[in-house]
């Protein structure tokens, strides 16, 4: 299923897409993109839906493909092109930061350039949604938790990230960074997650055109690993990495500004599309 949120912001209607390519409405049957509706018995419940039974809707905006978000979690350096195009060494265990989840904003939402940026980057990566409760899980059994899987854009501002004091966060989590969406891909649509076509372009030239095939640390060994550490909840998003091709590894190093626009994609996962402004 392909699952989405529709409507104004912190209006969004709970909808799901058919396959004629119809967005058709869930909110008789469930609140929202999100807790109990994503969890395995949820996602049945609205398996059994038909969804040609439900009113179909026009749509405005796409917000962010799930609601209710507790921890937008990213994993650096985990595709070992990326790693050797920013001159990193791949690390000997997954690397996590965090993002602000008021970072998150839907596919195709203007994306602000924060005050004082100059070096605003581009990352398109796989989000892994996670559909239920996970806290000690082994890795063999670390994809009963997963709901789902999504484009997620880990936009980034460099200077922010590595020239100043402290930790990654606060490049990673300025207003408007974590575009995640169109939708959630159940994860019964995606045979191989970790063979799917990834690509970004920057006002129409390609930048990122990779695959999940480069991603060191698989998605079952990132959503067991992070378990260890901390209980991963229904609505969670795990970011797992970028492949080659982002503004700080090219020579040399090219940043976005006001008017640029952004597309990506991952193959089976949609699109995104977003126009850069600066912050006012």
């Amino acid at each position: 299923m392909k699952l989405m949120r529709v409507g104004p912001l912190g209006q969004e209607k709970p909808a799901i897409l058919d396959k004629d390519g119809k967005v058709r409405d869930l909110s008789g049957h469930v609140a929202d993109i999100g807790g109990a509706a994503i969890s395995p018995e949820g996602l049945a419940k609205i398996a059994a839906i038909d969804p040609a039974s439900l009113p179909e809707i026009a749509v405005d905006r796409i917000g962010a493909c799930v609601a209710g978000t507790g921890k937008f979690i990213c994993i650096g350096l985990n595709y070992s092109d990326h790693a050797a195009e920013t001159g990193a060494t791949v690390p000997p265990e997954p690397v996590i930061f965090m993002k602000a989840t008021s970072a998150i904003c839907g596919p195709n939402d203007d994306v602000l350039i924060p005050r004082g940026s100059e070096k605003t980057d581009w990352e398109v990566e796989l989000g892994v949604v996670i559909g239920k409760t996970a806290k000690y899980v082994s890795e063999a059994d670390a994809m009963d938790y997963v709901a789902g899987y999504c484009v997620s854009h880990d936009v980034s501002e460099r200077a922010f990230q590595t020239e100043r004091a402290g930790q990654w966060t606060k490049g990673k989590s300025c207003d408007t960074f974590g575009p995640i969406g169109p939708w959630l891909v159940t994860k019964d649509e995606i045979a191989n997650p970790h063979d799917l076509k990834m690509w970004l372009s920057v006002n129409g030239k390609m930048m990122q055109d990779g695959s999940s095939k480069t991603m060191v640390y698989g998605v079952a060994h990132v959503v067991s690993y992070l378990s260890q550490f901390m209980s991963l909840h229904p609505g969670d998003v795990i970011s797992t990495g970028t492949p080659p091709g982002v503004g700080l590894g090219m020579k040399p190093p090219q940043f976005l500004k006001a008017g640029d626009v952004v597309e990506l994609g991952i193959e089976g996962l949609g699109t995104q599309k977003q126009t850069f402004k600066a912050d006012a």
